[in-house]
């Protein structure tokens, strides 16, 4: 696992790798591909040539394990059938995502920010705006992230915690990372 912390103004590298070993690894869980989308929210616009959909107020999207949440939604499906979901919102209120991981049950990544983007194609999840990650396992927090832009790339194992471009090295901290340490997985015969 690698994270990185960086600054426009004054570059900080914090990098942190993990032996996850090839046992170790869990990602999103892959049957979530195969499930319905389920649209809520107080006004849904679809443009099924186009593949298009446009939600306004109190927006809920659940497609297997994942859930998100927020004010304003577009979603958009490629040709392949992947979608690109982006999903903001309020100042009262953040959007947030929500997603079971393969693996061990009861593991989830959990997310809240001002705007919530995930790519199911790459699986590659962005937080921008005040953003928080966690991975829970059994609702405990296994890893927290803190910045004010998270990007999470579930394939690879990847995060990278982002501040503001008007950061100023007197602002510093910007990002905060806190990781439990990884333990190989024992295989009983």
């Amino acid at each position: 696992m690698i994270i990185k912390l960086h600054s426009s103004l004054h570059l900080i590298a914090f990098i942190l790798i993990a032996n996850l070993g090839a046992v170790g690894f869990s990602h999103a869980e892959k049957a979530d591909q195969d499930k319905p989308i389920i649209l809520e929210a107080k006004k849904v616009s679809i443009n099924d040539v186009k593949q298009i959909y446009d939600l306004n107020g109190q927006v809920l999207i659940i497609k297997g394990s994942i859930l998100v949440t927020g004010e304003d939604g577009h979603i958009q499906v490629d040709p392949e059938g992947y979608e690109f979901v982006d999903v903001k919102g309020t100042p009262d209120a953040t959007a947030s995502f929500r997603q079971r991981r393969e693996g061990p049950a009861d593991e989830f990544m959990q997310g809240l920010a001002t705007q919530v983007n995930y790519n199911a194609k790459t699986e590659v999840l962005t937080l921008t705006g005040d953003a928080k990650l966690k991975r829970l396992l059994n609702m405990q927090m296994l890893d927290q992230l803190r910045g004010w832009k998270i990007e999470y790339d579930d394939v690879k194992q990847y995060y990278k915690v982002t501040p503001p471009k008007d950061a100023k090295p007197d602002d510093l901290p910007l990002a905060r990372a806190v990781l439990s340490p990884r333990r190989k997985a024992t295989l009983e015969k």
